[in-house]
């Protein structure tokens, strides 16, 4: 027996359940994990409002680290004890225990914690495709980041600054722009109090940049839309204040000719090579310490409804955990 959070409806953070739930035996291609920390990612939250459609009843949550602690038959990969993480797989992360098929599991270094792991599998992986797949930047390149001060976005700031670009970060409040600035911005915007694309255009000599990272999705789209350099791309990679407005083409051509894609994690992840060669460079960068993974929220899984609460406010600053 485990202990888990489930839900059986879509709506807010009311609707999620703390339960005791029977894990079973792992089946062919199966392993059966005890986690040891539990990723708290705002993508969560669109499971939970339904944007993400899932069956229901669900369990919650796509991250974890912890240790195999049975294997089932035909699973050569991995073995009782190794110390594994994992994002993008099937719904039931906020658990004490689980069941879940071996083919989403990534091998963790001795060199990282359960804790590091559970905060930046999803954000490191979301960085490094966004970083290393999307666009071919180049060292000198300037680009527009929203949520600067976010998990991925503190991540992506300082793995941008080894990569040579210059990072324009915006946010919603002074306090996150200290924090933004800490972790590799070059310049901050407080969108609270001034506007976005006027800024970037000031602070690029009128081009825009090359590339806009957004994931508020939107209340930002149209102001990254024109902070795009001509023939740039915009980059919708996530929807925190609601889903990106309908896109009319000829938006486009009047804004620069401009590239637009809504990528999706799952889809840079697909392929084993792929994710373990993003996974081996993002690791082994936090085990260097080129990339501080700042965890500044702590929950009991018990409390899941609050933290949901919490990053849907905005009051979260970088990762957040279940601490198990």
């Amino acid at each position: 027996m485990a202990q888990a959070v489930r839900f059986d409806a879509i709506g807010g953070p009311e609707v999620l359940r703390w339960e005791t739930v029977e894990v079973g035996a792992p089946g062919p291609g199966e392993v059966r994990i005890q986690h040891e920390a539990v990723g708290l990612n705002f993508a969560d939250t669109y499971f939970r409002t339904g944007l993400y459609p899932a069956p229901l009843p669900a369990g919650m949550g796509v991250e974890a680290a912890g240790i195999v602690q049975e294997v089932g038959p035909g699973v050569t990969s991995v073995g009782e004890g190794d110390r594994v993480t994992y994002t993008g797989s099937p719904l039931g992360a906020y658990s004490t225990q689980r069941v879940m098929p071996v083919e989403h599991l990534i091998p963790l270094p001795d060199a990282v914690g359960f804790e590091t792991a559970a905060a930046m599998t999803m954000r490191g992986l979301t960085t490094a495709y966004l970083l290393r797949r999307i666009w071919p930047l180049k060292s000198g390149d300037t680009v527009l980041l929203h949520a600067a001060a976010g998990g991925v976005g503190l991540i992506f700031s300082q793995w941008a600054k080894l990569l040579g670009l210059k990072v324009i970060g915006s946010v919603s409040t002074d306090e996150k722009a200290e924090v933004a600035r800490n972790h590799g911005c070059d310049e901050v915007i407080v969108y609270k109090r001034e506007d976005i694309a006027s800024r970037v255009r000031e602070l690029t000599d009128g081009a825009g940049v090359p590339v806009v990272f957004d994931s508020i999705g939107a209340t930002t789209f149209e102001s990254s839309l024109k902070s795009v350099a001509r023939r740039g791309l915009l980059v919708c990679f996530g929807t925190a204040s609601g889903p990106v407005p309908p896109i009319d083409a000829m938006q486009l051509a009047v804004n620069g000719s401009v590239f637009v894609t809504r990528p999706a994690l799952a889809d840079y992840i697909a392929d084993p090579a792929e994710r373990a060669e993003l996974a081996s460079e993002l690791f082994s960068m936090v085990a260097a310490g080129h990339i501080a993974i700042d965890i500044n929220q702590r929950y009991e899984l018990a409390d899941a409804a609050a933290a949901h609460r919490d990053l849907e406010s905005g009051r979260s600053v970088g990762s957040s955990v279940f601490s198990l």
